[in-house]
């Protein structure tokens, strides 16, 4: 019978120790290299026209919109970070289509409501849905998603057309994970950094960090004395093999073949990848007859309870099907074995896909002036598995600081973070 990590290298599945970490964050840079002078890459890396430079007079406050689920949120944030007069309602086109008439109003009469409280007079909207930024700092909608049923705005700048029912004014619109890097600006206070990342690993992943203006050479006539923050959409880097555990999970998903790495890291995906091995396993004769078949029989599984299986925890008042499963002690050694490579993977491919982000923005960070990280995501904060923010780390710490003697900091958690973003986009 073969052992649990026999199973898993037999199947593809390279374990956080044997991942080629400095192949890994070449190939990252290429594919950023790539992507910023317009080339074939599998990273999107979209202009914003956001400036991340500037310190924030302690004392303002901007009116703030966030808009990216299925609600949308109001109110005024204050630095240092503050939110109040917060409402959070149902976001336009979730109870049924709307025209653009109504849904632009939904959002022209929150900003009314909190637009007076605040110092600022340019509106900050934090808008996470599939959109190219412009210029001015607007954003045409490309599609919705979240079942969003507006089909009107499709096409439209929803800056401009919620500033028409305003009478005027200005906005700075950012997508979520622009907005989290900004936010790294809030718990700046006396210290100097030389750069800043954004960083979501939740449901998704994402990351954003500032480039030179003179290195994005797909984009003519700019002030190549500047720089800008770039949306890697970093998701969807597609250099790295997949086990065969990460296809079988790909091809039951609405979208395989896309956003690979996204579906190795992010939340959405590793209850899929950990069923697909414990699957396997059954097939293999590692469980007893009892738990081969139950588990062989499971449609699916959620990462929160593949996550508190592995990490021993049984949350109150929710019952885990694995505890269930694998009740007995031999049956659960075993599958927590086959688990656990799931997250420590996870946790390593993190930090290699930070470290390209750092090298990248990091010229000249040493320790008086780091590499600014502001990590935002369910899965970052709330894994239980394995301690996933210190994993990840110490894994810098060695590809940055002792192999590179490249400096970061990992900010403060700032909760809100896509709303203080969004208002430091309107102070800035």
């Amino acid at each position: 019978m073969k052992t649990p990590e026999q199973i898993l290298e037999a199947n593809g599945f390279v374990d956080a120790k044997s991942l080629d970490r400095q192949a890994l964050i070449s190939a990252f840079l290429s594919e950023m290299e790539k992507g910023l002078r317009g080339e074939k890459s599998s990273l999107m890396m979209i202009p914003t026209y956001v400036k991340a430079d500037g310190k924030i007079p302690e004392g303002s406050s901007a009116a703030v919109l966030d808009a990216g689920g299925t609600n949308f949120r109001g109110a005024v944030v204050s630095i240092p970070p503050a939110i109040s007069e917060k409402r959070n309602q149902p976001m336009p086109g979730t109870k049924g289509e709307v025209d653009e008439e109504a849904f632009s109003d939904a959002f022209a009469e929150e900003v009314k409501r909190v637009l007076p409280l605040a110092k600022s007079k340019k509106i900050g909207w934090c808008f996470s849905y599939p959109a190219e930024a412009t210029p001015e700092l607007d954003a045409r909608l490309d599609h919705w998603a979240k079942n969003i049923k507006a089909p009107a705005i499709v096409g439209q700048y929803v800056g401009k057309e919620l500033l028409k029912r305003l009478g005027g004014g200005e906005i700075a619109i950012v997508n979520d994970t622009v907005a989290t890097l900004l936010t790294a600006k809030a718990t700046e206070g006396d210290r100097t950094y030389s750069s800043y990342i954004g960083f979501i690993l939740g449901t998704g992943t994402n990351a954003a960090y500032v480039e030179k203006n003179a290195n994005i050479t797909k984009l003519s006539g700019l002030d190549g004395a500047g720089s800008m923050i770039i949306n890697a959409e970093s998701g969807a880097f597609d250099k790295i093999s997949q086990s065969a555990f990460d296809k079988a999970m790909d091809a039951k998903t609405g979208n395989p073949g896309e956003h690979i790495f996204e579906k190795m890291i992010a939340g959405a995906y590793l209850g899929g990848i950990g069923l697909e091995i414990l699957k396997i396993a059954a097939r293999e004769k590692l469980f007893s007859r009892a738990a081969a078949d139950r588990i062989s029989g499971l449609a699916s599984l959620e990462t929160m309870d593949f996550d508190n299986f592995t990490a021993g925890f049984r949350k109150e008042g929710r019952a885990n099907i694995l505890d269930e499963i694998f009740a007995n002690p031999e049956d659960a050694g075993i599958a927590r074995r086959l688990s656990l490579p799931v997250f420590e993977r996870a946790a390593a491919l993190t930090a290699i896909h930070l470290a390209a982000f750092v090298i990248k923005s990091g010229e000249g960070a040493d320790a008086s002036a780091p590499v600014a990280i502001n990590a935002d995501g369910s899965t970052w904060y709330k894994t239980r598995a394995i301690p996933f923010a210190e994993t990840v780390r110490k894994e810098l710490d060695e590809m940055l600081v002792r192999r590179r003697n490249i400096h970061y900091a990992i900010t403060p958690q700032v909760d809100d973070s896509p709303m203080v973003g969004a208002a430091i986009a309107a102070m800035l």
